[in-house]
């Protein structure tokens, strides 16, 4: 009886100490899978273009343009051949891209127009899960010229405040002070500017605002430590004479390369990454890292400049296509001499002025690629590379010839929409080319889903991880771009909201208010030279297309906000 007693309060002691140890492992446990899944999570290492078409890569298909890191990353990783931008302009995308939200729903519908600081990002939920967050480059978030979208007056009677502008349907306040961060001005008034951090998710930024060798914002600090003289080279007034060259917008830079702002995102990504591994190697990082080209202005800086020459580069067989009303527009600006070329809107050129266009910008692309091979070698000598996801993808493309024009506007042609993106994972088992669609809207939640972090309410763009895995489960049928433009230019007379749908095999737009359809085969036309819209034999695939559009639409209706909890 004693003896079952002791037996019996062994027991309970030992069970009591086993539950107590039990207790302790897993709470030590628990707080060491947090911390262990947070040194094993991927990096990641997005790169972003501004204005580069998915053909001006070698990996897709470009003979002349010489890109082998970005092939190098592509030969590692998984390459979509159908990807698309959600908008074709840069800040509505780039807000897209950091919310997996269309422009209909962040609300950034075009240039100037801020992201709401109420907005949640992708990033920002990486920040919330232990990840160091670095946005190295141009952002595009906010407005950087000081000048915001007008309101275009209209025959619609609204309610107005004393300065005349419509009562909006929703009290907003996106002006003041938070909403003037990426103001190049800021910079120039205040040397030791930088906005408010967290930025948008971001816990570290080094900002570019503008283009080519104008660029401003964070890297004026930079610039100007190195050559406080830069101001008597920058810009075409102070550019190196160069009668070769006649495209508009365009300069010989008397700018060095190694001051360049490409060398500047370049080295400033390098010295990112080899601090994070010196002092912070026990976090996972993200780093965007944005290059401001091959955005015109054309300047590419010193051997960049004449590294292509416009003689070899072959145009488009549908240079001379294009019979919309924009496009007829800008033709007869052209040949009547009163085309307005120096600016941001789209305009025709002659052939010898697409050839220079293209080289030059071949030009920037090739810089990029350089220091983009700068970053790839440091991550390797770093030890950085076997644990971190490199993206690359450009925030929209550009005509570059297309139907005879330039840059980009709301005449939907392919080479506009269509953008490289390159996926290359280190736990991905071989490469991989993926020919089913995607888009901008897929990256954020694509990235959630890879981390195991799971996405906000609201997001609305498909995880990419069933076509990067291979299974073969991935599908899509459709992909929607929205295009809402605030002002009346290029010889319309009113504003235009533009939706496009792209196929497997169609690309239909419509254009409102001009109450124009378009309906190309893209496999039949690649150069977008038929509209099939209006044609007797279209009429299954018309309807077939305006049901899927219709559907896309319903699809992408925004589900915020919820209603509020009972109290």
């Amino acid at each position: 009886m004693w003896i079952l007693c002791h037996f019996g309060i062994w027991n309970l002691l030992t069970k009591v100490h086993l539950d107590f140890t039990h207790l302790i492992y897993v709470c030590i446990r628990s707080n060491f899978v947090k911390i262990f899944d947070t040194m094993t999570r991927p990096n990641f290492l997005l790169v972003i273009t501004d204005q580069q078409r998915a053909d001006h890569v070698g990996c897709y298909g470009n003979k002349i343009v010489n890109t082998p890191n970005i092939d190098r990353i592509a030969a590692h990783g998984t390459r979509f051949d159908r990807f698309y931008v959600s908008n074709p302009i840069c800040s509505p995308n780039r807000a897209t891209l950091m919310t997996g939200r269309l422009p209909s729903a962040h609300g950034v519908r075009c240039n100037g127009a801020p992201l709401p600081l109420a907005a949640r990002t992708f990033v920002e939920c990486l920040a919330e899960n232990g990840y160091r967050t670095a946005l190295i480059g141009k952002s595009h978030l906010q407005h950087m010229t000081g000048g915001l979208p007008e309101w275009m007056p209209s025959e619609d009677d609204f309610l107005v405040d004393e300065n005349g502008i419509p009562l909006e349907a929703i009290r907003h306040d996106l002006g003041g002070p938070n909403y003037e961060s990426e103001n190049s001005q800021n910079w120039v008034n205040d040397p030791d500017h930088d906005v408010s951090l967290p930025y948008y998710g971001f816990d570290h930024t080094e900002i570019c605002t503008m283009h080519a060798d104008r660029t401003g914002g964070s890297y004026l600090r930079w610039i100007e430590e190195r050559c406080p003289d830069h101001q008597s080279f920058r810009g075409s007034n102070n550019a190196l004479p160069d009668n070769r060259i006649s495209t508009p917008q365009a300069w010989r830079t008397a700018m060095p390369e190694e001051l360049y702002s490409t060398a500047y995102v370049g080295t400033r990504t390098v010295d990112y990454l080899e601090n994070h591994a010196a002092n912070h190697a026990d976090q996972p990082f993200f780093i965007q890292c944005s290059f401001p080209d091959p955005h015109h202005p054309f300047t590419p800086p010193g051997k960049y400049w004449d590294m292509y020459d416009p003689d070899k580069i072959p145009l488009p067989d549908w240079f001379d296509a294009g019979d919309s009303p924009i496009t007829q527009h800008l033709k007869s600006e052209l040949e009547k001499g009163t085309a307005i070329r120096n600016g941001q809107l789209p305009y025709a050129v002659t052939r010898r002025e697409a050839q220079e266009a293209i080289a030059l910008t071949y030009g920037m692309i090739t810089m990029i690629d350089d220091y983009l091979g700068t970053i790839l070698t440091t991550m390797d000598q770093l030890g950085l590379a076997e644990n971190t996801i490199i993206i690359f993808t450009s925030d929209h493309g550009d005509y570059m010839g297309d139907h005879g024009l330039m840059l980009k506007g709301p005449i939907h042609l392919h080479g506009m929409l269509r953008v490289p993106f390159i996926w290359a994972d280190p736990s991905a088992k071989t490469p991989t080319e993926v020919p089913s669609l995607a888009s901008t809207v897929d990256i954020a939640r694509t990235i959630l889903q890879r981390t195991d972090i799971k996405p906000y309410y609201g997001i609305q763009g498909h995880s990419l991880m069933d076509a990067l895995d291979d299974s073969g489960s991935y599908k899509r049928d459709a992909i929607l771009i929205e295009d809402d433009r605030e002002r009346v230019y290029l010889g319309l007379t009113q504003p235009q909201r533009v939706r496009t749908m792209v196929t497997d095999r169609y690309r239909f737009t419509k254009y409102q208010p001009l109450g124009i359809s378009e309906l190309y085969d893209l496999e039949e036309d690649p150069g977008e030279t038929r509209n099939l819209w209006d044609e007797p034999r279209s009429e299954n695939i018309r309807t077939k297309l305006t049901s899927l559009m219709l559907d896309l639409l319903i699809e992408y209706q925004d589900k915020t906000p919820l209603m509020p909890k009972q109290a």
